[in-house]
């Protein structure tokens, strides 16, 4: 027999199992230990649970969204105001907002109820009509411009949605 025998065929489920253990959860932060200890945000959790509380098929008023969704963003951003990441609460910000944005174009429904909301909010009539009777998806006309304009950070403020932003760097300054 000759010590140095090779598989032809590449098992990789028996490296798998003969590896040390290695846990398989994602974690919801991690250090780093080079100079100076960092932590990092894992912010596929926080994305998986805005969405099931934007999701369109949950019937709740738009009150209601904004309610659960300050709610959970609170305690989130308090846990995670260690990280020195604004940029992840920035970016976070802006796809909530554009969530909700799509969310209001799927309460609208028909394509007169859209076009006489995108009056009352200040549009010009060609363009509410255009908009309003567009056959794009709800996440695609949550991204145009004319949703962007009428339904400025201005708007949710006034509804009550809390900056993400905003609160990351009050919660910076205390600590």
């Amino acid at each position: 027999m000759t010590p140095n025998l090779s598989l032809s065929v590449e098992r990789r489920w028996r490296t798998r199992f003969l590896r040390p253990y290695q846990p398989t959860t994602k974690k919801r932060c991690s250090f780093t230990w080079n100079n100076d200890p960092k932590i990092r945000i894992a912010s596929q959790k926080v994305k998986t649970k805005i969405r099931e509380i934007t999701s369109r098929k949950r019937p709740l008023s738009l009150e209601q969204r904004i309610k659960e969704l300050n709610q959970y963003l609170t305690g989130w951003c308090g846990y995670f105001a260690l990280a020195n990441t604004p940029s992840i609460f920035q970016g976070l910000d802006e796809w909530i907002r554009r969530r909700l944005r799509m969310c209001l174009w799927k309460q609208w429904k028909k394509p007169k109820t859209k076009v006489k909301r995108l009056l009352s909010l200040g549009v010009p009539k060609d363009k509410a009509f255009e908009w309003g009777n567009t056959r794009k998806g709800y996440w695609r006309v949550a991204c145009s411009p004319i949703l962007h304009r009428s339904l400025d950070n201005q708007y949710w403020k006034t509804n009550g949605l809390k900056n993400l932003s905003d609160r990351y760097k009050f919660l910076r300054n205390i600590s």
